[in-house]
């Protein structure tokens, strides 16, 4: 029996790999993207790495070179400001929409979501510790922007989150390993869990715009630093 994996499955493997080692920075900006160290790296054929490297050209994540191949996008303090205003600026129209439709199933999820990530969970590395709390915190924000019910918004708006995610854990890195940090942000989150079911619209906006910029200073000094910027 045949037990090769489909080629399609394949092809998603490669992109997932493939994204997570860019946005984890395992490939630096502008870095070219060797055919060679990549069928090395994760054990595949050109064709499957090919589709992955073509969808992420359509992210942005890659930037592909006539005759030449592919490169990791580069990053910029510019791009980084752009990506997180109009990230904030989307969220902040997502927010108002939510809060108008918002049902009590919807004030639900909010308050499940933000239990589950202010809880102190038994991890085993520094790693899972970031990926549990990331994707706690992205289901805390997705909860609350589903309100909106606007299948188009909510899809630029993961769109938009994809292209902030290689600044974003420059973010993370500096901030999953500070109890200080962690504290501070589980306290940001019950104040806004706190607006947003009294329904203050004008309230909950601005704090959350407050909350979705706060990064950008911390992954400006980390770009400076590691000679990103």
């Amino acid at each position: 029996m045949d037990t090769t994996p489909p080629r399609q499955n394949l092809g998603i493997s490669a992109y997932r790999w493939l994204k997570q080692d860019i946005i984890r920075g395992a490939f630096r900006p502008g870095e070219k993207l060797l055919m060679s160290r990549l069928k090395a790296r994760y054990d595949l054929g050109v064709g499957p790495l090919r589709e992955a490297l073509s969808q992420l050209v359509a992210e942005r994540l890659v930037v592909a070179i006539s005759q030449r191949g592919y490169r990791v996008a580069p990053m910029s303090l510019a791009e980084l400001e752009d990506l997180y205003d109009a990230r904030a600026q989307l969220e902040g129209l997502v927010l108002r929409l939510a809060i108008e439709r918002g049902d009590d199933a919807w004030e639900a999820e909010i308050l499940a979501t933000a239990h589950t990530l202010a809880k102190v969970m038994e991890v085993n590395s520094p790693d899972e510790l970031l990926d549990v709390w990331d994707a706690r915190h992205k289901a805390f924000h997705t909860a609350i922007a589903s309100g909106c019910r606007s299948p188009h918004l909510l899809q630029v708006r993961e769109s938009l989150f994809d292209q902030v995610e290689r600044y974003r854990h420059l973010w993370l890195r500096e901030t999953v390993f500070s109890e200080q940090a962690l504290e501070r942000k589980r306290q940001e989150h019950a104040a806004l869990v706190e607006v947003i079911l009294a329904r203050d619209v004008e309230r909950a906006s601005e704090m959350m715009r407050e909350h979705l910029m706060t990064p950008v200073p911390i992954i400006t000094e980390v770009m400076t630093r590691q000679g990103l910027a």
